[in-house]
């Protein structure tokens, strides 16, 4: 996750695809990709001037900048059941 001041992060492009999520105090305001579930970004509670960034989010950003970092990288995860045949049974 990456901080930025909530009038500095902009979203260009790809509105329609984000969802909100709030709940209990909503202050925080929770931001979903409607697709595939990511969490994009959050305003937080404790910092309402503030947001927290999915730095994988980020077009042209490569995890592999990130020296000493695990991560999986989902692109390469197919959304089909192998054991398809089992759970027929």
């Amino acid at each position: 996750m990456g901080s930025a001041p909530i009038d500095l992060l902009k979203i260009i492009s790809g509105q329609k695809f984000i969802s909100t999520y709030q709940w209990n105090t909503n202050i925080a305001e929770h931001y979903f990709c409607k697709i595939c579930g990511i969490n994009t970004h959050h305003k937080r509670r404790s910092n309402p001037n503030e947001y927290g960034y999915n730095i994988a989010c980020i077009e042209g950003f490569k995890m592999s900048w990130i020296e000493n970092a695990p991560y999986v990288d989902n692109t390469k995860m197919s959304l089909v059941n192998s054991n398809k045949d089992k759970l027929k049974k």
